[in-house]
């Protein structure tokens, strides 16, 4: 009896855009990526995600860098790679929802400077707002990879993320990732959901995607592949594990000898990870301390969320309230109906837990979990606390909805046209009205100086040598002089600091 050949896994690259993403704050210019771009490309994977998520804001913020130029980049260094992006649905990459147009219109630039595979996904898990950017992908002719973001609750259940596959299926998705942005799929979970999307809805691939940071979710890949998963997500070594993801080659070398396989080809592997390698320690300002924290699978509370919560309560001088606000959130999660916590509600609900122990229950309430608990942002699985939904109606003087948020927004994108073609250093381009469009405080600043070039953050070698000099002696630090990005005013400001 002749053997079976081997299942051949697609394997997912994050190096580019969650990898540094999640452990150096976004912070990676481009000019410290484009000499992996040959050997990525020639890898072997099934796709690149390269942009999408926090990038497109972390490039105008802070790099200085046209995140449209960045696109076209790698399109033209990566010929033979699917490229992938990750889109928050209507929120597009903003924080708000968008006009139908201008999802639209953002779909159809994306795809026309180079983009492949657009991930869609919701912070609520409400297909109503996927909707739109699903279609808007399929008239372009790109890949529509339907995302369902995974979490724990009473009402989370293997049938009810199954359940959600099929809708998306349904909007058109050619594929389904299972998302777990914060390292909380344990391995028999994985399995169930892969095995009952496979077992429902037969011959669609399937994507898992999870963090590291609670050390249990490499055994989670595997239990998923066991399942049918047809591709997973991992980011190269150098650039892997913390509150990052779990290291491409370690996916290579554990299926060895097993009925799965890739197609990556380790001698391309081995020089990304030396070139990343090489690249992260200059980022040492920006890194995640966090190694493995197996608290969040009880906490289920992500790694980002965490910092966010403890800065802002040593700004409020209640640095020691942290454990309350740990215990406060899954009641503001229950009140409000049991959201995924991924941007924006993680934001969201983190802040108003704090508001709760702080100053009281509900004593003050952002404008945002208002929205949330009004229902602005879409549907929740759980019915939200009609006691906050009063309070949050009072303080906005706005009705509860139950329609799709979208459709109460009147067009925008003539006038954000208009607005943006006025700002000095505009190129009256469509790209630079989607930038203004979603980063309206930023596009400004950014369009006035983008003339100037981009500006990395990281150290320079002088600097990285000049530090682990110091290290070495004894003495932690920068001997040389450092510089600094400052935005002041809506503009960016070089800052050289001396040393004393």
């Amino acid at each position: 009896m002749t053997p079976m050949s081997p299942r051949t896994i697609g394997v997912t690259e994050l190096v580019l855009r969650d990898g540094h993403q999640s452990l150096l704050a976004t912070r990676m210019a481009l000019e410290d990526m484009v000499g992996a771009c040959e050997d990525i490309d020639q890898a072997g994977y099934w796709s690149v995600e390269c942009w999408g998520g926090a990038t497109y804001d972390a490039c105008i913020r802070f790099l200085n860098e046209d995140p449209w130029a960045r696109l076209r980049t790698f399109r033209e260094l990566m010929p033979n790679s699917r490229l992938q992006m990750l889109l928050r649905g209507q929120n597009l990459l903003g924080y708000r929802h968008y006009d139908d147009m201008v999802v639209d219109k953002f779909v159809e630039k994306s795809a026309e400077n180079g983009m492949d595979v657009f991930r869609v996904f919701d912070a609520l898990n409400d297909p109503r707002n996927m909707a739109r950017s699903m279609a808007a992908v399929k008239k372009v002719g790109k890949h529509a990879q339907g995302t369902i973001c995974y979490t724990i609750s009473p009402l989370h259940t293997v049938e009810g993320y199954v359940k959600l596959a099929g809708q998306l299926i349904d909007m058109g998705a050619e594929s389904i990732c299972l998302k777990d942005m914060a390292a909380l799929l344990q391995p028999q979970p994985a399995y169930d959901i892969v095995k009952g999307i496979k077992d429902r809805w037969g011959d669609i691939h399937v994507a898992v995607h999870c963090h590291a940071t609670s050390g249990v979710t490499f055994i989670s890949l595997m239990k998923a592949i066991e399942a049918g998963a047809d591709s997973v997500d991992t980011s190269i070594s150098s650039m892997s594990l913390g509150p990052g993801h779990n290291p491409t080659e370690s996916l290579v070398a554990a299926l060895e000898g097993t009925a799965y396989t890739t197609d990556l080809k380790m001698d391309r592997l081995l020089k990304i990870r030396d070139h990343f390698a090489q690249v992260r320690p200059r980022y040492a300002a920006f890194e995640s301390s966090v190694l493995v924290d197996s608290t969040i699978l009880t906490s289920q509370i992500p790694g980002g969320m965490l910092t966010n919560l403890e800065s802002q309560l040593k700004a409020q001088g209640a640095g020691d309230k942290l454990a309350d606000v740990m215990a406060e959130i899954p009641r503001v999660k229950a009140d409000a109906g049991y959201p995924p916590l991924v941007t924006p509600t993680s934001q969201i609900v983190g802040t108003q837990a704090v508001f709760n122990v702080l100053m009281g229950p509900y004593k003050r309430m952002s404008a945002e979990f208002a929205d949330l608990m009004l229902g602005y942002y879409g549907e929740t699985i759980g019915p939200r606390n009609p006691e906050v939904i009063a309070i949050a109606q009072e303080l906005v003087h706005k009705e509860p909805i139950t329609v799709r948020p979208a459709d109460l927004m009147k067009p925008e994108w003539d006038h954000l046209k208009v607005e943006a073609n006025q700002l000095p250093g505009a190129d009256g381009s469509d790209e630079d009205v989607l930038t203004y469009a979603m980063f309206p405080q930023v596009a400004p600043g950014f369009f006035a100086t983008r003339d100037e070039g981009p500006k990395s953050v990281a150290m320079t070698e002088a600097q990285l040598a000049a530090a682990q000099e110091g290290q070495a002696a004894g003495t932690p630090g920068i001997t040389g002089p450092v510089k600094y990005q400052v935005s002041l005013g809506g503009r960016s400001h070089t800052v050289q600091v001396e040393p004393v």
